[in-house]
């Protein structure tokens, strides 16, 4: 099998396009070095979290857990999972992202789209508005009091419809949607396709990278809100679970017991509930990030690039 390390300096060099140097093969080792430390500095807290979600108590207070758990127990994880608030709460939160992302998802690609068109009259004005809510907004209390005088307490609305927009996804999208080749929405036009059609068939189906990528921003964005629920809910059954884990992390530091776990509990609970309510936090986000991996960086890319 013939690979380019077999291959002459000079065939190498027009199989590749660059020249391999030896101060080439130098900075690709230095730069492996490089992100092999920093990925290393990077996994290290969140290995560390998980080691010391399995750890006992007296092995984390002494601070002997690292990389691998100490004293392995599950007993914050049995009083976790053991409550059927916590699953009640988290089938909320698997609602509120779903709900709360497709609605986002449809307002924001819509919205970039509208505002990608330069004839669009209005455009500068729809920009600009937009863009201001990133600088001023009503503030806590008069957006408490809107959401209570709409009636939006207690329900899914008082989620999904404030953060239904994004500005930052939304210029990111309108930018990618101006670089978008205008012949092929022409060509589609010319064949009779109205402006939905263009839209849903010809133009989302070619923007599956930037799609992908802001489909992961508001899910992330949405599974680990709590601010909202926690301000705008007061029935325990409507939390999310984000809310949830908060309220069983501000119980066992306040020293009181939880549904689901006894004072005999409580003590191993408080040694480890933080790396616990982080881990359950983020796994399922940790599950779904590499399926659309392969969108993140190119997404980000060709809507913040002007080629």
């Amino acid at each position: 099998m013939v690979t380019t390390e077999n291959l002459p300096d000079v065939a190498r060099t027009r199989s590749t396009g660059v020249r391999d140097t030896r101060g080439l093969r130098a900075f690709r080792l230095v730069n492996g070095a490089i992100l092999i430390v920093v990925a290393a500095l990077v996994l290290y807290p969140f290995i560390n979290i998980v080691a010391q979600a399995f750890s006992s108590e007296g092995y984390i207070n002494s601070g002997q857990v690292n990389l691998i758990p100490r004293g392995f127990n599950l007993t914050t994880f049995e009083v976790v999972f053991g409550d059927d608030m916590f699953w009640r709460n988290y089938r909320n939160t698997v609602v509120y992202t779903v709900v709360a992302t497709a609605i986002a998802m449809v307002l924001t690609t819509t919205y970039a789209y509208a505002l990608s068109k330069h004839h669009l009259k209005g455009r500068k004005f729809f920009i600009g508005v937009a863009v201001a809510t990133m600088f001023f907004n009503g503030g806590l209390i008069p957006n408490y009091i809107l959401i209570s005088q709409l009636g939006f307490r207690n329900t899914l609305w008082a989620i999904v419809l404030p953060n239904a927009i994004s500005v930052f996804n939304l210029l990111v999208m309108k930018s990618f949607f101006e670089n978008f080749p205008s012949e092929l929405e022409e060509a589609a036009s010319i064949d009779g396709m109205s402006t939905y059609g263009v839209f849903f068939k010809v133009v989302l189906p070619l923007s599956k990278a930037v799609v992908a990528t802001m489909l992961l921003f508001y899910a992330v964005s949405f599974w680990n809100g709590w601010f909202g629920a926690f301000l705008y809910m007061d029935d325990p059954n409507l939390y999310p679970v984000t809310v949830y884990l908060r309220n069983l992390m501000a119980g066992v530091t306040g020293g009181t017991s939880i549904q689901g776990g006894g004072t005999d509990n409580l003590t191993q609970i408080g040694a480890n509930v933080q790396s616990v309510t982080m881990l359950l936090t983020v796994l399922p986000i940790i599950c779904l990030y590499p399926f659309l991996q392969r969108y993140f960086v190119s997404g980000v890319m060709l809507g913040a690039v002007k080629q």
